[in-house]
Formats: structure tokens, C-alpha cells, sequence
């Protein structure tokens, strides 16, 4: 008799644990971002071959997903340096690494995955949530100083982009990061073997253009472009700093970008 009382205390008791989880979860507050005239530019530096590299995937999928309409750019540059190690990475790219190495250059830190980059002024490790979150409010209630606006037409399987700068030109560049925004991979070896990993805001292709205060320019378009499930995000950078005065996301004036 003895044991079945302590039993059933035991289940009872589980119960209520059980219950006061779920009712904590069910109350937990969505992260909100602030109201505030900045933008926040975030580049993850990611594989498929890194076992640590999911959580952070995870992570800037849930920061894009309660951004809404924010001025919150999400970029997943997939590195290439991991695909000698097991798993080539489908989409990866030299270019990407070379791009997280010239950040190194600049931070004087490791090249690492995740790594986060934040307006190309901060760093992170990609899966530090609460570092990741504060940064990203301080910069979207700061003032930038320059502005930028894109428009883009699909035209003869390229891409015409016509776009405006209001403020400092001098010394920056205009980088046009064509990005798919979401895929699910199955890896097949390497540390995440088994796994079937879902991506988010996947860089296919950056190209770097001469920035005047207007301009026209004509880009090429990655295989397997798709208006419905990709855009084009345009960045100001300092070609020195690194530092990203300006985002946005291009407008379409013929179809859905």
C-alpha cells in the first residue's frame, strides 16, 4: 500500500510539472523588435558539414520570421572550406569564404562557423541568441546617414536594377546579394550525417557594382532563379571598414521580386 501511494504522489506530482511547463511555454512572450528608423544587416557564416552551424540556421529563421516588414536583412553565406571535411555543401561558395575572410582581416578574430556579422561592424558566434537579439535592436533604433532604393526587372535572363542613393557615396560600394529564401538539404555524411537541414535567406550569388549617387546596372541571375521564392537585397558597404551604411530590399516593376 505504501508503494502505491508513493506512486501515485509521484504521478500526481509529474502531472503538475508537466502542466506548469506547458503553461509557462504557452506564456512565453514572442521576441519583438523595436520601432526605430535603422535597419540591422545579418550575415551568418554557415555549412552544412558543421554539426554546430543548425542551431544558428535555426536561429536567424525565427529572427526573419518575427522581423516581419522590419528593416531586418538576413543573409546565410554557406562557406566552403567545410566540404573537405566529408560534405560538399550544395551551396557553398568560394566567394563567400573569401568574403568571411576579408570580415577576419577587419575584427582581427578566427574564421570560424557560425559566425554572425552584424552592419559589417560587429561580430557574434552565430548561435548567440541573446548577444544576437540586443545587437540587433541597438541597430534598428539607430539613425542611419544614407539611404538607398532599388528597383528591379527581370529582363533577356538577367536582372536590370536601377537605384538611388541619398547620402555619402564616396569610398563605398553597391553589393546586390541575390538570395533564395528557403531549401531543405538531406546531408548525407559529415558531422550533421542523416540529417535533413532547412535553411533560410541562402546568398546564390553577390556582386559587387561601382556606386554612384543614381545608376543603372544589368546583373546576371543564378541558375534556377525563381521571382516567387527569391529577392535581391542591396547593401552600402565601405570598400575599407566594412561597414554597411544602408540595406534594402529591391521592388519589382514587372514581377514579384
Amino acid at each position: 500500500m505504501k508503494i502505491s501511494a508513493i506512486s501515485a504522489f509521484a504521478a500526481i506530482l509529474l502531472s503538475s510539472v508537466i502542466w506548469v511547463s506547458q503553461c509557462s511555454a504557452s506564456n512565453r512572450k514572442t521576441f519583438r523588435l523595436n520601432e526605430g528608423p535603422g535597419f540591422a544587416v545579418l550575415e551568418l557564416f554557415t555549412s552544412e558539414g558543421c554539426s554546430s552551424c543548425p542551431p544558428a540556421d535555426e536561429l536567424i529563421a525565427r529572427i526573419q520570421k518575427e522581423a516581419g516588414s522590419k528593416p531586418v536583412y538576413v543573409l546565410a553565406f554557406h562557406v566552403d572550406y567545410w566540404n573537405r571535411l566529408g560534405w560538399k555543401d550544395v551551396f557553398s561558395q568560394p566567394e563567400f569564404s573569401k568574403r568571411q575572410y576579408q570580415y577576419q582581416r577587419l575584427f582581427s578574430s578566427q574564421v570560424y562557423t557560425p559566425q554572425l556579422i552584424i552592419n559589417g561592424n560587429s561580430e557574434f558566434v552565430g548561435s548567440d541568441e541573446h548577444e544576437i537579439r540586443d545587437a540587433v535592436k541597438q541597430n534598428l533604433n539607430g539613425t542611419p546617414s544614407t539611404t538607398l532604393r532599388i528597383k528591379a526587372q527581370q529582363q533577356n535572363g538577367g536582372l536590370k536594377l536601377d537605384y538611388e542613393v541619398k547620402g555619402k557615396t564616396s569610398g563605398n560600394q553597391l553589393v546586390i546579394a541575390i538570395v533564395q529564401k528557403h531549401a531543405t538539404s538531406k546531408v548525407n555524411a559529415g558531422e550533421n550525417e542523416g540529417r535533413v537541414l532547412s535553411h533560410v535567406q541562402i546568398v546564390r550569388s553577390l556582386q559587387t557594382v561601382e556606386l554612384k549617387q543614381n545608376g543603372t546596372q544589368n546583373i546576371q541571375l543564378p541558375a534556377g532563379f525563381n521571382p516567387d521564392g527569391w529577392e535581391i537585397i542591396g547593401l552600402i558597404q565601405n570598400a575599407e571598414t566594412g561597414i554597411i551604411s544602408a540595406a534594402t530590399r529591391a521592388t519589382s516593376t514587372s514581377t514579384s521580386l
